[in-house]
């Protein structure tokens, strides 16, 4: 049996994906992945997800240049989520600028933003 195989899929071949920074834990990240993209996370080492909004593949880091390095892969016990351990490149996983794309946090009823942006996003997508 194919490893990809074994994996719980959507009924659309989909998994979610959660990005964990490596040595901090933090989470970083969200995300889909289909076969195929995690078919080409494994081959070349770097995260590949699935784009729902553009129906597209998602070579992490694309555009930004702020690529996530795999560290591990790891399947949870139901087989449909996907662990990403990962060296974010450049400290800037969300589009906002910011290190994580979980930045609010719901305080008295509203959500507030409670990291600071480190590159404002004009200056990453040009």
């Amino acid at each position: 049996m194919n490893w990809l195989d074994e994996i719980r899929w959507t009924p659309e071949g989909l998994i979610p994906v959660v990005a964990q920074q490596t040595g901090s834990g933090r989470v970083v990240m969200f995300a889909w992945m289909n076969r195929e993209s995690l078919a080409l996370t494994v081959q070349d080492g770097y995260a590949v997800y699935w784009s729902r909004s553009r129906n597209r593949l998602w070579r992490k880091g694309e555009e930004s240049g702020h690529r996530q390095k795999v560290i591990s892969i790891q399947l949870d016990c139901d087989e449909d989520v996907i662990l990403l351990e990962i060296e974010q490149e450049g400290g800037i996983a969300c589009h906002t600028g910011r290190e994580s794309c979980f930045y609010r946090q719901l305080i008295d009823g509203q959500w507030q933003a409670v990291e600071p942006v480190l590159k404002h996003p004009d200056e990453i997508y040009k």
